[in-house]
């Protein structure tokens, strides 16, 4: 299949609930925020959520999506914790299991390379094996008989992913200051959907930024949306940074149910175009127009 490209919405009407989704990016860093919103749209319920949770957790959360989250945490980064994943868990409508950011890493290693485990000394010494009986600890076989954690392995039914480019047939590119783990989530999922900035030509991957800012692998994605800002209002640097007056409109607005409301009303209730011009409408009335850096 050479030409992989659909809507954001067609991507995830390949999606059913009750699966385990696992979401790219890093804290409020290059979420794939247009498949998420394409989620919000969906009448997908009782998710498993796999990710280093920023506003996608606090999202989903919030609309009802979730059954369960795991992650090693959940923050937008200048606002420590995401307000929604705060309010869910103190009102007890979700799951939570909490892992180590490396052992997080080795489960999606592991699903990758069909392990049901790998070995970690991550979440030795500390409290994760009290808050997660389920954990186990293996003892190496060898001479040294060290004891480990084996990190499970965190198979996902299926990926979102954003990056800085990508073509047509599914090879993703990253040009910012970190890949994080996209990568991961794609070849742990049995199907991945790739959403990027600009659908470009398979030779201007190569020649903007070297092969190695190939980060996604054709054989691993099954879908490709063009959604350009499709990550706001994460940071997606260089195209853009953080915005952080919209995400500082966002934690104000989940304190409190009756301003949620509101700006769910605003932002939340049209497609991903009405989206992008109530952002758009909103820097006009409060005169920022320029995005600031993460």
């Amino acid at each position: 299949m050479s030409d992989k490209t659909m809507s954001a919405d067609a991507a995830v009407g390949r999606l059913a609930s009750g699966m385990t989704i696992g979401i790219g990016g890093w804290g409020s860093r290059r979420k794939p925020m247009a498949l998420v919103r394409a989620v919000l749209r969906s009448e997908l319920r009782e998710l498993t959520l796999v990710s280093y949770g920023g506003p996608d957790v606090g999202l989903l959360a919030a609309a009802g999506k979730l059954r369960r989250v795991i992650a090693p945490f959940a923050t937008l980064d200048s606002i420590p914790l995401e307000p929604h994943f705060r309010a869910a868990r103190q009102n007890g409508s979700i799951d939570f299991t909490e892992l180590d950011e490396a052992m997080f890493m080795w489960g999606l290693t592991a699903a990758g390379q069909r392990l049901p485990f790998l070995p970690v000394r991550a979440g030795l010494g500390s409290d994760l094996l009290r808050v997660n009986p389920g954990l186990r600890t293996v003892t190496s076989p060898y001479p040294d008989g060290e004891e480990l954690v084996a990190a499970p392995a965190l198979r996902l039914d299926a990926a979102l992913v954003h990056l800085h480019r990508a073509d047509a047939r599914g090879n993703g590119q990253y040009l910012g200051p970190d890949p994080y783990f996209d990568d991961l989530f794609c070849e742990a999922a049995d199907a991945a959907y790739l959403s990027c900035e600009r659908i470009v030509d398979s030779a201007e991957l190569t020649a903007a930024g070297g092969p190695q800012t190939l980060l996604v692998k054709r054989p691993f994605v099954q879908g490709v949306v063009e959604a350009p800002n499709g990550a706001h209002f994460t940071a997606c640097e260089p195209d853009y940074g953080r915005d952080e007056t919209f995400q500082k409109a966002y934690a104000t607005a989940a304190a409190d149910p009756a301003r949620w409301a509101e700006f769910a009303a605003r932002f939340l209730s049209g497609d991903e175009q009405e989206y992008q011009d109530a952002v758009a409408a909103f820097h006009g009335r409060t005169g920022q127009h320029e995005r600031k850096g993460a």
